[in-house]
C-alpha cells in the first residue's frame, strides 16, 4: 500500500480507536475557584469541568474564537473572535449566552486579561504604536462603551495583579515564540508596571523567552520560560514595591515537550495549562499535572468533505501536439479538456487526495505528471485510455495510471521533446536528467546533464530535439543562460555571459534565435535574444528586408506522437563567442517576461507594463525593435505565454483563468473550464504536511539542521498537526514544529475556511480618549485627514456626534465609523473653548504612513536640535527599493549642507538592498575636480577643493563622503542587520544602539495545496571579518544604548542622543 495513503489510514484508525485523547484542545483558562475550565476547539469557545467529563460549546460561529479569559469571580467569559473580519473582543456569561461584542475596530483586538470584573483588557495597534512591533495595550468596560490606551507604552501580554497595583507585561521584538531556544537581544523579557509610581522595571529572569505572565496573588507571579530549552512553569515571589525576592522557581520539568498555554485561578489554588495535545490540572504549583480527560461529543465545524466546481485558480496549462486538448492543475489534481471556447467540461484525470502537478504531453493520447501519492517524495505518472476503443483520454471513461519512477528523490518540471522521444526532467535539488520515453512511458538511456547544489530552470528544447537551454545561477547568484547538448556529448556553452541576471530561455522554432529575459541594462528585465548562426549576425537591415518570408503553413501538423511524421531540420549553432551575438528586443520602462517567439522567429509576444491601466498586458514586436502592438488592454496581467506547435494561438493564463490569442489577427477568447473535484480535507492536511516537512528537510540552508532531529521532530509534530480541529491550528502546530530547530524567516501560512464579513473602519487620524462629554482628541497625527486644512481636528476638541449619531457613554464610537472609510462623514464638535461646529472629514484605510512619518520627523527635530544643525537625519525603513531610492534622496535633502549624516536602521524589517546603501557610504574617493569659474587660481586654490567629486554625474549611486554614524536595534533584521555588520567591519562609522535580532538568513518558500506557504530559509550568510554565521551571531554596536520604555510618550530618545553625541565627537 502507499505511503502516505497508509499514514493517512493509520492516522483515522488512531482517531477511531483513541476517541477522545486526540481532541488538540487550545488556550485553557481556569475560574477563579478552579472549578471550571475553558478552552477553544473547533475554532469555538467551550468549558468543561477541571475534573474532566463532557465539554458544553458556548459559542458556535465559523469565525475563529480562542484566549478565554474567567473574569476574577467567574461570572464572565472574555474571548477574541473574528467574526467581522478580524479579532474583536466579545464577552459573554460563563454559563453560556449570546456573546457580546465590545470593540468595533478593524484593528487585531487580542484579550489578555481583566483588570477587574469590570474591565476587560487586550493589546492591539492603534494611533500611539508609530514604528515599533508591539502593540498598544487598552482597556474597555465589560458592559460596553469605548476604549481607551491605558499605559503610554507598547507591550505584549498586560496582566493586573489582583489588587490593581502591579501590571506585567512582555516585552520582545522580531522573535515568535515558537523559537524556544532563541537567545538574543529580542528575546520575550518581563517588565513590572507600578501603577502607583507610574515606574517600569524589568525582571531579573533568563536570557530566553519569557512569556505569559500571570498573578497568583498579589505578590507572586508565575509565568512560562523556555531557559531550559523547553517552555516550564516558574514562578517568582515580588516584594511591596514589585521587585524580584529571591530567583524565580521552576515548577514543571518537562524536556521534550513544551507548556504553550497556562491560566491560574484567581485564589491561586490551581493551573490549567496545554501541552502535547491534551490539557493538564496542576494543584499546589508544582509537578507534572494530572491530564484532563475531556469528552466533546460534537459534528465538525465544517465538513470533512466537499464536493467543489472550480472555475478560476487553474496553473500550469499544458497543450497537446495536436493542440485538440489542454491539461492543467488546480489544488492538486490534473484535470485535461478541449481547446474549444465554447466548452467547460473537464476530467479529473490524477483524482488523489496527494498532489498531483506538472502536467505535459508525452503524445497526443497519454499525458505525464508528477504526484507524491507514494513513498513520500515525488515521482512521474504517466495517464492514458484504458479502453482500446477510445484512444482519447478526455472522452475515455477509463483511464490507467502508469508510474514511470522509483527514486528516493523528488522528480520534477518534466519537458518533453517535440517529437515525443526524450524528456527532461529535474531531480533532487540540483540534477538536470535526460532520459529516452518510448510511448508506454517507459524510460531508458538516462543521463545526467547537470548535478549541483542549483537546479537548471526554463529548460526548454531546441526545434530539432538536440540541444537544451535552460538558465542556472552560479555561487555569486548570477544567472545565465546555457544551452547544452541533449545526448551530454559536449558540456554546457553559456551563451550570455553578463553579470546581470538572464532568464527565461525560448528558442524560435525556425532555429534562428534563443529570446530570454535579460536584466543587463538598468536593471530592467528587457526581451532580447542571440543569433544561433553567425552568418545572421553579420547579415544587415537591408539583407533582413530581401530576405523572402517563409511559406505559410510550413510547418508539421498533428499526431499521435509530436511531429512522428517530419523529422525536423537540424539547427547549426555556431558556438564561438556567441555571447557577444546578443540583441536587445525592448528597452522600456518595467520589467518584460514570459517571452515566445512566432514560428517564423519574426514576431516576440511578451508580457509588459500595460499603457492603459495599472497592471501588465501581452504585447508583440518585431525581432528588430520594430512593430509594437499592445495585445491585450486594461491591466489583464497575463502570463505564462505558449504557442501552440502549428505557431496559430497564443496561450496563457490570466487571473486563475486561461485564454488564447489567435497569433496573425490579433483576436482573443477565453477557454472556460470547470474543474469538478472531491476535497478530502483530511486527507489534504495531511499531504500538506508531509510536503511542507519535506520541503524544509530537502531545502534548509543547513544540511545539519542546527543540530536538531528532523525526523524525530516531524514525527512528533504530526499528529497533532493533523488532528488540529481548524486551519489556525494546525499552521500554529506546524509553527511551533519550525520553532524546533531555532531559525528566523521561518513560518507557515495557512488559509481560512471561515466566510465572515470584512469590516473596515474608517481612521481619523486622531488619537481619541472616551469621556462623558464624548470622544475627546488627544493627539492629531500630522499629514491624516485630522491635519487637513478642510477637516481639521484639534487637541481638546470632542466628538459629541457622528453623521447625526449622538455618542453615549455605553456606546462603542468606532461602530459609527465602520464602512466610512474614503466617505465622507459629518462630525460635530465641541472646541476647547466650548464653541460647536460641523466638520467634515473623509477617513483614510490605514495611518501606518502617516504614523511612521510623524516617528520619523520627530527624530529629525532631536537630531538638530541636539547637534545645533550640524547633522542631517535618514531613517531607513526597509531594505527594498522605493525605500532606497526615498533614501537616496535623503542623502541629500538630509545631509545638505550638514556636516554628518545620521543613518537609522532600527524597526528595519530587512529586503535586500543593504550593498546598495554600502556603495553610496564604502566609496573611496580617488581624485577631485575644479571646474571653470570656481577658482581663479587653481594651483593656490585646489586644496580648497579636495572634498568636491562629480559623484552625481560619474556614479551609479551618487556617494555621501562625510562622516557618519549608524543606529541598530532588537528590531533590526534581516538585510538591516546585514548592514550593520558591514557599516561596522568595513570601519564606515561608529554602529550606536542595542544588538540587532540575529535572524539573518536567505529566504524563499513553497506554495503548497490548498493555498498554505511554508517559508524556507535556503543561504546562511557569514561575516567575512569574523567567519561568524549572522544567523547565530547579531551585529553588537560599539555604543550599546537602551531606550526607556516610555521614550515616545516621553519625546525624547536616548539611543539616538547617543548617535549624535559620538558623530559631533568625531567632527571634533
Amino acid at each position: 500500500m502507499q505511503k502516505l495513503g497508509t499514514l493517512l489510514i493509520l492516522a483515522l484508525i488512531s482517531i477511531a480507536l483513541s476517541g477522545q485523547s486526540n481532541l488538540l484542545l487550545r488556550h485553557p483558562a481556569i475560574n477563579h475557584d478552579g472549578s471550571q475550565i475553558a478552552f477553544s476547539f473547533q475554532g469555538d469557545i467551550w468549558t468543561v469541568a477541571s475534573s474532566g467529563g463532557k465539554a458544553t460549546r458556548l459559542t458556535i460561529h465559523e469565525a475563529y474564537e480562542g484566549t478565554p479569559m474567567y473574569s476574577p469571580d467567574g461570572k464572565k467569559i472574555a474571548f477574541s473572535g473574528a467574526r467581522y473580519g478580524n479579532n474583536d473582543v466579545f464577552v459573554m456569561p460563563s454559563e453560556g449566552g449570546s456573546p457580546k461584542r465590545l470593540t468595533y475596530h478593524s484593528a487585531a483586538d487580542n484579550v489578555a486579561g481583566w483588570a477587574s470584573n469590570s474591565q476587560i483588557v487586550f493589546s492591539t495597534t492603534r494611533e500611539f504604536s508609530q514604528i515599533g512591533r508591539h502593540p498598544e495595550i487598552y482597556g474597555i468596560n465589560a458592559s460596553g462603551g469605548t476604549e481607551s490606551r491605558l499605559l503610554d507604552i507598547e507591550a505584549i501580554d498586560p496582566n493586573y495583579s489582583p489588587d490593581g497595583r502591579f501590571i506585567a507585561l512582555v516585552r520582545g521584538s522580531s522573535n515568535p515564540v515558537y523559537r524556544e531556544d532563541y537567545k538574543g537581544s529580542a528575546n520575550r523579557e518581563i517588565w513590572i508596571y507600578d501603577t502607583k509610581n507610574k515606574k517600569y522595571h524589568k525582571l531579573p529572569l533568563f536570557n530566553t523567552n519569557d512569556i505569559l505572565p500571570r498573578w497568583g496573588n498579589n505578590r507572586t507571579l508565575y509565568f512560562l520560560s523556555a531557559e531550559a530549552g523547553t517552555y516550564n512553569l516558574y514562578r517568582i515571589n515580588l516584594n511591596e514595591n514589585g521587585q524580584a525576592q529571591g530567583g524565580p522557581e521552576k515548577l514543571t520539568t518537562f524536556k521534550d515537550e513544551a507548556i504553550r498555554h497556562f491560566s491560574i485561578s484567581s485564589d491561586g489554588s490551581t493551573i490549567v495549562f496545554e501541552k502535547d495535545m491534551n490539557l493538564y490540572l496542576l494543584k499546589a504549583g508544582k509537578g507534572a499535572g494530572t491530564k484532563i480527560n475531556v469528552q466533546i461529543s460534537a459534528d465538525d465545524r465544517f465538513d470533512p468533505e466537499e464536493l467543489k466546481t472550480l472555475n478560476t485558480g487553474g496553473s500550469e496549462l499544458a497543450i497537446s501536439p495536436n493542440g485538440k486538448l489542454m491539461a492543467y492543475s488546480i489544488r492538486g489534481e490534473v484535470f485535461i479538456k478541449e481547446a474549444d471556447k465554447e466548452k467547460n467540461r473537464s476530467v479529473n484525470v490524477s483524482d488523489h487526495p496527494n498532489r498531483d502537478m506538472n502536467p505535459t504531453w508525452l503524445s497526443d493520447t497519454s499525458l505525464v505528471f508528477c504526484s507524491d501519492r507514494a513513498d513520500g517524495n515525488f515521482e512521474f505518472y504517466m495517464l492514458r485510455s484504458a479502453d482500446r476503443g477510445e484512444p482519447n483520454p478526455f472522452k475515455s471513461l477509463k483511464h490507467e495510471l502508469i508510474r514511470l519512477t522509483q527514486t528516493k528523490e523528488d522528480e520534477s518540471s518534466p519537458v518533453v521533446s517535440s517529437d515525443g522521444k526524450k524528456i527532461a526532467y529535474g531531480r533532487g535539488r540540483g540534477d538536470l536528467i535526460v532520459a529516452d520515453v518510448a510511448s508506454d512511458g517507459k524510460l531508458s538511456n538516462e543521463k545526467v546533464l547537470v548535478d549541483g547544489w542549483a537546479g537548471a530552470n526554463g529548460v526548454a528544447w531546441s526545434p530539432d530535439n538536440k540541444w537544451l537551454a535552460y538558465s542556472m545561477t552560479d555561487l555569486y547568484f548570477n544567472n545565465e543562460v546555457f544551452i547544452h547538448a541533449a545526448d551530454n556529448s559536449q558540456p554546457a556553452v553559456n551563451v550570455t555571459m553578463h553579470p546581470r541576471t538572464d532568464s527565461q530561455p525560448f528558442w524560435s522554432a525556425d532555429g534562428s534565435k534563443l529570446g530570454f529575459i535579460s536584466a543587463r541594462n538598468n536593471r530592467n528585465a528587457d526581451v532580447w535574444f542571440v543569433w544561433l548562426k553567425k552568418e545572421d549576425w553579420e547579415k544587415v537591415g537591408q539583407d533582413w528586408q530581401e530576405k523572402d518570408s517563409p511559406a505559410e503553413g510550413a510547418g508539421a501538423t498533428g499526431g499521435t506522437r509530436a511531429n512522428a511524421k517530419a523529422e525536423p531540420k537540424p539547427i547549426q549553432i555556431d558556438f564561438a563567442d556567441i555571447h557577444e551575438r546578443v540583441v536587445q528586443v525592448t528597452s522600456f520602462a518595467g520589467d518584460e517576461g514570459n517571452v515566445t517567439i512566432s514560428k517564423d522567429g519574426q514576431t516576440f509576444f511578451y508580457t509588459g507594463n500595460s499603457s492603459t491601466a495599472r497592471g501588465r498586458d501581452m504585447y508583440s514586436i518585431k525581432w528588430d525593435g520594430k512593430d509594437l502592438k499592445e495585445i491585450t488592454r486594461g491591466g489583464s496581467n497575463p502570463f505564462g505565454l505558449q504557442m501552440d506547435r502549428e505557431g496559430k494561438y497564443i496561450y496563457y493564463t490570466r487571473q486563475g483563468g486561461f485564454s488564447r490569442i489567435d497569433a496573425k489577427s490579433g483576436t482573443s477568447e477565453g477557454l472556460p473550464y470547470a474543474a469538478k473535484m472531491k476535497v478530502d480535507y483530511p486527507a489534504e492536511r495531511l499531504q500538506i504536511f508531509e510536503e511542507a516537512w519535506r520541503t524544509i528537510r530537502d531545502g534548509f540552508y543547513d544540511p545539519q539542521m542546527h543540530g536538531y532531529d528532523w525526523t524525530a521532530l516531524g514525527q512528533k509534530y504530526r499528529e497533532r498537526c493533523v488532528n488540529a480541529s481548524t486551519n489556525n491550528d494546525f499552521r500554529d502546530m506546524f509553527n511551533y514544529l519550525l520553532g524546533e530547530i531555532n531559525a528566523s524567516h521561518m513560518a507557515l501560512t495557512a488559509p481560512d475556511r471561515a466566510e465572515t464579513q470584512q469590516e473596515a473602519t474608517g481612521m481619523l487620524g486622531a488619537e481619541l480618549m472616551p469621556t462623558s462629554a464624548g470622544m475627546r482628541v488627544s493627539h492629531v497625527i500630522p499629514e491624516s485627514p485630522a491635519a487637513k486644512t478642510g477637516s481639521q481636528l484639534r487637541e481638546g476638541d470632542v466628538i459629541i456626534a457622528v453623521n447625526g449619531e449622538t455618542f453615549t457613554e455605553t456606546s462603542n464610537f468606532y461602530e459609527s465609523l465602520n464602512g466610512q472609510v474614503n466617505e465622507k462623514v459629518l462630525l460635530n464638535v465641541r472646541g476647547s473653548d466650548g464653541q460647536n461646529r460641523e466638520v467634515i472629514i473623509r477617513p483614510a484605510a490605514s495611518l501606518a504612513q502617516n504614523l511612521y512619518d510623524e516617528w520619523v520627523d520627530n527624530r529629525k527635530k532631536l537630531v538638530d536640535e541636539w547637534s545645533k544643525g550640524r547633522l542631517g537625519y535618514i531613517h531607513i525603513r526597509g531594505m527594498d527599493m522605493p525605500s532606497f531610492e526615498e533614501t537616496e534622496r535623503e542623502f541629500t535633502a538630509a545631509g545638505y549642507g550638514k556636516d554628518g549624516l545620521v543613518i537609522d536602521v532600527r524597526f528595519n524589517g530587512g529586503g535586500s538592498t543593504a550593498d546598495y546603501l554600502m556603495t553610496v557610504l564604502n566609496y573611496k574617493q580617488h581624485a577631485y575636480t575644479v571646474p571653470r569659474g570656481a577658482s581663479e587660481d587653481l594651483e593656490k586654490d585646489k586644496n580648497k577643493f579636495r572634498d568636491y567629486y562629480p559623484t552625481g554625474e560619474r556614479l551609479v549611486f551618487s556617494a555621501w563622503m562625510k562622516p557618519s554614524v549608524a543606529l541598530c536595534n532588537e528590531g533590526s533584521y534581516s538585510n538591516a542587520e546585514i548592514f550593520s555588520h558591514a557599516y561596522k567591519t568595513l570601519g564606515i562609522g561608529k554602529l550606536v544602539g542595542q544588538t540587532t535580532n540575529g535572524s539573518v538568513i536567505s529566504t524563499g518558500g513553497r506554495g503548497l495545496i490548498d493555498g498554505s506557504f511554508v517559508r524556507l530559509p535556503f543561504r546562511g550568510w557569514f561575516t567575512k571579518a569574523t567567519d561568524k554565521n549572522q544567523e547565530l551571531g547579531p551585529a553588537v554596536p560599539d555604543i550599546i544604548v537602551d531606550n526607556s520604555l516610555d521614550y515616545t510618550a516621553k519625546g525624547t530618545d536616548e539611543q539616538l542622543k547617543a548617535a549624535v553625541e559620538a558623530l559631533l565627537k568625531d567632527l571634533k
